[in-house]
């Protein structure tokens, strides 16, 4: 079976949103070209943020179709995470919400890709 090693985004700008995630996420860019930016999130795999104009084959999807989640400990950080994201001035696409799977909150990235955090139910 292959490697699971990338996610890639298709943005507006890869370097907006290599800034972006590099602030968000305290990540590093390590790589970044006109059309392409580059970032490690953990045990190998990359961040992948592609020029929607230049992608082949082009892309039919829309912004938002998909998500990134992001695990916490518990819903005091679901609060604080959604507190900050929100001073930084991140739209907010849902409130700190209790789910049926946890506590949760979705912010937008700067192409309207979905960012959720959440803390699982305990079991």
């Amino acid at each position: 079976m292959p490697d699971f090693s990338f996610l890639l985004l298709h943005v507006e700008s890869p370097a907006a949103s290599a800034k972006f995630y590099n602030e968000l996420l305290g990540i590093p860019i390590i790589e970044q070209s006109p059309t392409f930016a580059m970032l490690p999130l953990r045990d190998g795999v990359m961040l992948g943020l592609w020029s929607r104009a230049t992608v082949e084959p082009k892309t039919a999807g829309q912004p938002g179709n998909s998500e990134m989640a992001f695990t916490v400990s518990d819903a005091a950080a679901v609060e604080e995470t959604h507190t900050a994201w929100k001073r930084g001035g991140l739209a907010i696409a849902q409130a700190p919400t209790r789910m049926d799977f946890g506590t949760t909150f979705v912010a937008l990235d700067p192409d309207g890709h979905r960012l959720r955090v959440f803390a699982p139910e305990a079991a």
